[in-house]
Parts: C-alpha cells; structure tokens; sequence
C-alpha cells in the first residue's frame, strides 16, 4: 500500500482487502456529496453530469450523451427527459440524420454552469486530497476503467484464461 495506515486502515475484514469494494465504496460516497450538493436545485449526480458534458459540447445525440457516461439509453433518454421536463435542454432530431435525437442546453440550463461552479471544489475539498494526489487518483481510476473495459468477459471467445 502507498499511502500510510493512519489514512486507509486496512482491518480483519475481508472487504477492507478487496480494491473492488473500495473503488465501489468511494463512488458511493462521492454520489452521496453531489447528492447534498446538487439537493437545492433538484438534481440527480447523472443529471448533473448530462448538464456537465452540455457545458462542454454545445449539442450532442443521446448516443454519444450515452458514450460519455457510460450507460444505455435506456437508462440515458429519462434523465435526459426530466432535464428537458425541468427546461435545461432541448431534444430535437439531427438535421443530417432524423434517426439521431441531438440534445442542447437551454438559456436555463447555460446558466446553470454558473451557479453550480462551486460543486466540482466541494467534492474535491472534501476528499482532502491534496491536487498531486488528485491528478494520481484520476490517472489510475481512469486506467481502471480503461482496463476492465476492454477486458473479455469470462467465458467470452477472447478470454484467454478460460479457452483450450
């Protein structure tokens, strides 16, 4: 372990062990501050993080929206409904494809931005990592998500532990 024992202890239990459970039971914990955070203006850590890449890319389909969170559309096309519900976007069809819905923000969901600018500082204050720390974290949750996402399944054709 890289850090000292006074800032992760590491007991008997098997769970304190496991780095699965520990990724896991940090993203609870973060969705539980953005919770508290976002609770004023009514709104859901995955709404926040549509109205997030928003910021970024003027309009996006809900495909890519999608991509970039890493969900379904199933599971995209609600949160993006109550955002449009609540008047922070708009959902249109592509000019160039009328298969694509292509999702925007709304004068109302711009200047959102502003008013949430402060919430990305909380979290991070509250994690009392110091920036270097920060920056490290990210590199290696990135190479995480990186790794396990291009891993094969088990049982899957490419997975070569299984195949003989």
């Amino acid at each position: 372990m890289s850090h000292s024992q006074d800032s992760a202890q590491v007991g008997s239990d098997p769970l304190d062990r496991m780095v699965c459970f520990a990724l896991y039971a940090a993203a609870r914990a973060t969705n539980r501050r953005y919770i508290a955070l976002l609770a004023p203006w009514g709104l859901t850590y995955p709404q926040y993080l549509v109205l997030v890449l928003l910021w970024s890319h003027p309009s996006l389909s809900v495909k890519e929206v999608a991509g970039h969170l890493m969900l379904d559309s199933g599971t995209t096309s609600p949160l993006i409904r109550r955002l449009e519900t609540r008047g922070f976007i708009t959902r249109g069809r592509s000019a160039t494809d009328e298969r694509a819905v292509i999702v925007s923000l709304t004068d109302a969901g711009t200047a959102l931005r502003d008013e949430l600018a402060h919430i990305p500082g909380c979290v991070a204050e509250a994690t009392r990592l110091t920036p270097a720390d920060g920056k490290a974290a990210l590199a290696i949750l990135h190479g995480v998500t990186r790794t396990l996402s291009s891993a094969p399944a088990p049982g899957d054709p490419l997975d070569e532990r299984h195949s003989q």
